[in-house]
């Protein structure tokens, strides 16, 4: 068995400063590592989707996501949005 090695990236979307979400951090093993830590101890929500960390992590970091993957990103973010909801 080949062991593949952790993936992760983090998106930011501010309305204010851009029409479209950054890539704000990506990487792999200790990087993804240190991604996913941070974000767990901001409290940040978390999601895992391989394919979409595939994609994100051949991104440069503060680079806007392609067209392509407005509409995944878009559910991953309602996502994220009505789960805080509930919450409160």
């Amino acid at each position: 068995m080949k062991y593949k090695r952790q993936q992760a990236a983090a998106l930011r979307y501010d309305e204010k400063q851009t029409t479209v979400p950054l890539l704000t951090a990506a990487g792999k093993g200790i990087i993804a590592e240190n991604i996913i830590e941070r974000a767990k101890e901001s409290n940040v929500p978390i999601i895992e989707d391989a394919s979409l960390v595939e994609l994100l992590t051949q991104l440069n970091v503060n680079e806007s996501i392609p067209p392509e993957l407005y509409q995944v990103v878009a559910e991953v973010f309602a996502f994220i949005y009505h789960t805080d909801k509930q919450m409160k």
